[in-house]
């Protein structure tokens, strides 16, 4: 391979897994300036160091060998198997993949078939990979803000993210995934944009997974396949998927809002200039409230997780970040959780925020995606009814059922 492009992709990787030249160069054993050589293609690597590297990096040898071309032509299935061997162990987290790519493809083949036009997604944000931790929250905190100005949603709470999700032309679905993995960015040509959650984990935080997933379309769109989960949490571009989703789903102004209607965040002092039209000077005035009344508590915590949808550490995290919350004052506001979801538990709003959804709604987006195209393509008879039977199975839906409702449009 050409030592220059080598020299990209090792950099990249590196990068990406949010490691020094200094770290490369301890893992292999060889001053620094070595590292900066080979990302450059001056300097040849041996078969001992690359595969010390890919070991660094976590990816396999052969992924520095890959040409964006080939990534194309492997399927996307294999692509994912082989990048996750372990999900080939788990039989039913297997098939479920397998299906919901599989509806993917028809909802594809559908579009063609009507007419319609590539998924292009959501526009592309060529940004270079973060180099640390600051950046990437910056990088993440911008875009949210464009992100919700593009779609005019302002600072309210996001009633379905799968949804809006659809809307910007990715295939959303709900699945059943290892505990340690929170969700999945699939591209691929026969796909297009596809984002897969585990769907097991409570709905504040399957919410959240998918605006991190979200994340990796806006940000990440070179890669085929990107994976979250507790064994590369600590990649720069994870967290910048973090910081995106916390933004995108509690905005800045949004959570001063909700903390003004409980008589929170506002700062110890607060100083007012008037103007006096009686003398042209100025009256200097200042405002103190109560002593204590602004400190957040964790029913303050609590009732911003509900309004926005997330799970309590993630509001509470978001509240830290945002110097409502000081690092001192977090510990003890986590430890106190229990109380949180005891005070929604008795307000009637936890179970909308802490339960899993039931399992026939976990892929209801894609698949009221996929009959609507069904549906239309039947209704113009560009697929027999033979083919809309089909697809129901692959639906899960009654064939019978869906048949009907697709005669009543053809009729109409």
């Amino acid at each position: 391979m050409d030592p220059i492009k080598l020299g990209i992709q090792l950099r990249a990787a590196r990068e990406t897994r949010g490691l020094s030249q200094q770290a490369a160069a301890d893992a292999l054993g060889v001053p620094r300036t070595a590292v900066t050589q080979i990302e450059s293609g001056k300097r040849s690597v041996s078969t001992l160091e690359l595969t010390k590297l890919a070991e660094c990096y976590r990816h396999p040898v052969s992924h520095f060998f890959r040409e964006a071309v080939e990534d194309e032509n492997e399927d996307v299935l294999v692509a994912l198997h082989r990048i996750v061997p372990s999900l080939k162990r788990d039989s039913e987290v297997r098939e479920q993949i397998d299906r919901c790519v599989s509806l993917c493809r028809e909802g594809v083949v559908l579009e063609k078939i009507l007419g319609l036009g590539p998924r292009t997604g959501p526009p592309v944000h060529n940004v270079r990979v973060p180099r640390t931790a600051g950046q990437a929250v910056t990088q993440a905190e911008q875009l949210a803000d464009e992100e919700r100005y593009r779609l005019n949603i302002g600072n309210a709470p996001l009633a379905d993210v799968s949804e809006l999700i659809g809307s910007q032309g990715i295939w959303a679905s709900g699945i059943e995934l290892p505990g340690h993995m929170s969700g999945l960015f699939l591209r691929h040509p026969s796909i297009g944009l596809a984002i897969l959650v585990n769907a097991s984990h409570p709905r504040g935080r399957k919410r959240f997974s998918y605006a991190h997933e979200y994340a990796h379309a806006l940000f990440d769109r070179e890669r085929t396949i990107s994976i979250s989960s507790t064994d590369n949490s600590a990649e720069l571009v994870e967290k910048r998927a973090n910081a995106f989703a916390a933004a995108f789903l509690m905005p800045r102004n949004g959570v001063s809002e909700v903390l003004r209607t409980l008589d929170k965040g506002l700062p110890a002092r607060h100083e007012q200039t008037i103007f006096d039209a009686a003398s042209g000077g100025r009256i200097q005035a200042e405002f103190r409230p109560p002593a204590r009344s602004q400190r957040i508590t964790y029913k303050d915590v609590a009732l911003v997780a509900h309004h926005f949808g997330v799970s309590y550490q993630a509001a509470l995290y978001r509240l830290k970040s945002l110097k409502y919350v000081s690092q001192s004052a977090s510990g003890g506001l986590l430890d106190q959780e229990h109380f949180g979801m005891r005070y929604l538990r008795l307000l009637n709003k936890l179970d909308e925020l802490e339960n899993p959804e039931q399992r026939q709604y976990w892929d209801r987006e894609l698949r009221s995606e996929i009959a609507h195209l069904a549906i239309e393509a039947y209704r113009r008879e560009d697929i027999s009814r033979g083919r809309l039977l089909a697809l129901s199975k692959t639906l899960e839906i009654d064939g019978k059922a869906l048949l009907i409702l697709a005669e009543a449009a053809h009729e109409g």
